[in-house]
């Protein structure tokens, strides 16, 4: 009989398997309880083997456990091995996937209502994006360029870790889900210099609410959705004129929706 989660290792748990359908790390922990070596895991998935280190250490800090422990000595020189914890894990993940099938299988069109369920964040702004390209900077660069295509086909431009498109798999074509907190985005009206190293997003405004220092303001995004963001105190429009929104690269954050 399986031994049911309660209190704070139910709680833990669940923060790990946030989006279990859809990340790596959880890939390569089973790649580890499979082979025994991190840097078989990593080769695996695809990933370096900092990468597969990061997937570890990322769940093992949501989950308070420890999932992976190190071996030394014998024939092969060390490796690592699986703890019970990594597999009671995985054993969680397998059941989830199971379930979240069979419930989206009750419904026409699952795949893209399902788009971004699960994912508890503070950022407001949360659009769903198609990645165009994925660029290195230089090859000793640990950053990367990810060109992010709206649904109203303006570009976007995220600055990750190459760490990041490793555990994430991005790569032109796939669906996923940008992210912004409303506090980075500057709201403005009028021309606006093309740089390098900020994203534009045009549209309508559709609420203003005043404040003292700044004003809070949310656009209607050309092709669908909303932005949120702020601009100086008074800002001198009205709903319906068109404005823009302006995010640095850095700001914006790149996730495959659970």
């Amino acid at each position: 009989m399986k031994q049911a989660l309660k209190g704070p290792l139910h709680a833990a748990f669940s923060e790990a398997l946030g989006h279990a359908p859809s990340d790596k790390r959880l890939e390569v922990l089973r790649r580890v309880a499979e082979t025994g070596s991190i840097s078989q895991a990593a080769r695996d998935a695809g990933i370096s083997y900092k990468a597969a280190w990061q997937a570890i250490d990322t769940l093992s800090n949501l989950s308070g456990q420890s999932l992976v422990e190190r071996t030394v000595g014998g024939a092969g020189g060390g490796g690592a091995v699986i703890t019970p914890q990594g597999m009671q894990l995985l054993s969680l993940a397998d059941e989830l996937a199971r379930a979240r099938e069979a419930v989206l299988s009750r419904f026409a069109g699952g795949s893209s209502l399902s788009f971004g369920l699960g994912l508890r964040t503070s950022m407001r702004n949360q659009l769903p994006c198609h990645v165009e390209s994925v660029e290195p900077l230089g090859q000793d660069d640990p950053t990367v360029l990810v060109r992010l295509r709206t649904p109203g086909q303006s570009l976007l431009t995220s600055s990750v870790t190459r760490e990041s498109v490793d555990l994430l798999g991005l790569r032109a074509g796939l669906e996923v889900l940008v992210l912004c907190k409303a506090t980075a985005v500057r709201i403005g009206r009028g021309d606006i210099a093309e740089s390098h190293d900020q994203s534009v997003l045009p549209g309508r405004i559709e609420r203003l609410a005043r404040g003292q220092g700044r004003d809070e303001v949310v656009l209607s995004l050309d092709g669908g959705g909303q932005w949120v963001g702020f601009a100086a105190h008074p800002f001198a429009a009205r709903k319906g004129q068109r404005a823009w929104a302006a995010m640095d690269v850095s700001s914006l954050v790149v996730g495959l929706a659970g």
